[in-house]
């Protein structure tokens, strides 16, 4: 198929480009650039030096002959959209191309109306397009587990049938989220399902879990063509934080108790899983929902995961729990169906010792790279 991978520059996007070429994809990556810029903007850089697009696309073809059509442009500028999807002429389109860090939208009134607009915005120019010019196109859309919250009752994939006062119906599963980028998300995945209600489009919305990783098949193949790795305390997620911390001897930043509990992924798993989605595309006016996650984990339980593998490594690494930037519920229920990926033929990565020594023998390598002025978080929910 021709698949458009919209954030195809970014952590999720850039490896899933690569591998969905590398599986026989005509592959184009559409993206602003501009999360190369926001780095620059918190002066923080990836742990991992990665070379500029234009210099990862062209090794990408030295090496597999495969070539990647690039589009700089922004969802936010329509007729640039439009262009560049007409020249394309896309069969599925993958939509990474979001702010996706919850603290980055809590730094203040600015960077929360940045996520909205660049999200909201941008996804809903998307539908446009999709319907005036590929209406048969398949949408697969990144969301994320962010949007349920944390509920007293088991997660859904995206419905939850319900009886009150005496009917019963399947609606939407209710939506608590985190954060002005968690909201934003939200704001997306009702769009979504309003156009394939009103205009018949497909689409299907990954609800991720946090993404943990550096190599894919096709990462590891050259250093030019490795992937970003994000440490600091905006958009750094929890693994491969706690791994960098360790390989600097900084205790790992657990907030609050701990005992707060998410759904994780191998980024491995992650490209699989967008495989999967446009292999088996979602029917005309069918809003598909699928957890996309592989096991649940508590802070607490990665922490000490991460302590356990770095004493087998001969590194002593400490564990600090830190008054918790955010505003969440620390102590919970937690428990998420994720069948729906399974059943389409998904074989996990599950989190292993061999995998965490990677992680830390990657971190310890590029240590060097390392500003921990950007550890510790900086963003709080509270004013």
């Amino acid at each position: 198929m021709r698949v458009l991978v919209i954030g195809g520059d970014g952590y999720c996007g850039w490896a899933t480009a690569l591998h969905l070429s590398n599986r026989g994809h005509e592959v184009g990556i559409f993206d602003s650039l501009v999360r190369r810029h926001w780095d620059a903007q918190l002066c923080v850089d990836t742990l991992t030096p990665i070379a500029p697009i234009q210099t990862r696309l062209q090794r990408w073809k030295d090496l597999t002959g495969k070539e990647i059509d690039l589009f700089v442009g922004d969802l936010n500028d329509y007729p640039y959209l439009e262009k560049a999807l007409l020249q394309f002429q896309p069969d599925a389109v993958v939509h990474f191309g979001e702010q996706r860090s919850a603290p980055f939208s809590m730094i203040d009134r600015e960077h929360a109306v940045l996520t909205q607009s660049n999200n909201v915005i941008g996804n809903l120019n998307l539908l446009y397009a999709l319907r005036d010019h590929f209406p048969d196109c398949h949408l697969v859309k990144l969301g994320t587990m962010g949007e349920y919250g944390t509920p007293n009752i088991d997660i859904e994939e995206g419905y939850i049938t319900i009886e009150h006062n005496g009917r019963k119906d399947t609606l939407p599963y209710p939506k608590q989220p985190g954060s002005f980028y968690h909201l934003s998300k939200v704001h997306d995945s009702h769009n979504i399902h309003f156009a394939c209600k009103i205009w018949g489009l497909r689409a299907t919305d990954l609800n991720q879990g946090v993404v943990y990783g550096v190599l894919t098949e096709e990462t590891g193949m050259d250093e030019l063509l490795i992937n970003r790795l994000d440490y600091d305390g905006v958009f750094g997620t929890a693994l491969n934080r706690f791994c960098t911390q360790a390989a600097v001897g900084h205790p790992l930043t657990v907030y609050g108790n701990g005992s707060q509990t998410r759904a994780f992924l191998d980024i491995r798993d992650t490209v699989r899983c967008v495989e999967i989605a446009i292999s088996n595309p979602a029917d005309p006016g069918e809003f598909r929902v699928f957890n996309q996650f592989t096991e649940m984990f508590s802070v607490n339980e990665l922490a000490k995961q991460v302590q356990q593998a770095g004493g087998t490594l001969g590194v002593k690494v400490e564990v600090k729990n830190l008054e918790n930037p955010r505003v969440e519920a620390e102590d919970h229920y937690f428990n998420a169906k994720n069948t729906n990926l399974l059943d389409l033929g998904l074989e996990p990565h599950y989190l292993s010792d061999s995998l965490l020594d990677s992680l830390l023998n990657f971190a310890t390598k590029y240590k060097g790279r390392i500003d921990q002025s950007q550890i510790l978080p900086q963003v709080k929910w509270r004013r």
